[in-house]
């Protein structure tokens, strides 16, 4: 699967080649992509490279080379995206949330933040900083609201189908109605993934695997920070 700005690039790039006989520099491709440095350009680069769209050669001026294109640019195709499969690893599919991402999905992706890790078990202090990003299909977010990616670490919400190693989508809200699956912060210092339930005065963050009890806590000690909208697996 690739971004809109990894099609973006290698489609300028495919152009130009076609046109002047050899690759544009990185200049160029950092300004006909309206990037501030060319750093992002180094990243898009080596991201191509990794999936086998580009190959960098050796001891050569602006050496690169394409070695294939994605059925949206290949034969000068002027539609819109075609699908791509995101291929699992396994001989049938594992459970998944309402709202866990499809194996089948469009080609668009927005790039997110992935936040850092999200306790889905016993709660880890909490989350600041973006460490990467990932590519994440437009047809899993929602239009309104931004959104983050946080890797899961601990197996409370298995019976959720969300399992240790994934990558959970959120959507960036302060509410929840009860069920919701949500981001919780306890006490302005651990982050959680959990059920979310109302029960009088108190919030039960609720675990999707027996061996966890219920944390049933006073209202203000509790904060939604997001919902989950989607889930991404690599097997």
């Amino acid at each position: 699967m690739l971004t809109r700005k990894q099609i973006d690039l290698l489609n300028f790039i495919h152009q130009r080649v076609q046109r002047d006989g050899v690759p544009p520099s990185f200049d160029e491709m950092k300004e006909a992509l309206n990037l501030r440095s060319k750093s992002g350009i180094h990243r898009l680069i080596t991201a191509l490279e990794e999936r086998g769209f580009i190959r960098r050669l050796a001891h050569r001026a602006r050496a690169l080379e394409i070695v294939k294109l994605p059925e949206i640019l290949s034969g000068e195709s002027a539609g819109g995206f075609a699908p791509e499969v995101i291929q699992g690893g396994g001989a049938s599919e594992p459970s998944r949330p309402r709202d866990a991402m499809p194996l089948e999905t469009a080609a668009m992706a927005r790039d997110l933040p992935v936040m850092g890790r999200i306790a889905a078990g016993v709660p880890i202090e909490a989350i600041s900083n973006a460490e990467r990003s990932i590519a994440v299909p437009d047809a899993m977010l929602s239009a309104q609201g931004e959104h983050y990616a946080l890797e899961v670490r601990g197996d409370s919400m298995i019976d959720a189908g969300i399992n240790d190693g994934d990558v959970v989508v959120i959507r960036e809200t302060q509410t929840a109605d009860n069920g919701d699956i949500v981001v919780a912060l306890i006490d302005d210092q651990e982050a959680t993934l959990k059920r979310f339930f109302r029960r009088g005065g108190a919030i039960a963050l609720e675990a999707a695997n027996p061996a966890y009890e219920t944390r049933l806590l006073p209202e203000e000690q509790v904060k939604v920070q997001g919902r989950l909208v989607g889930l991404i697996r690599t097997y």
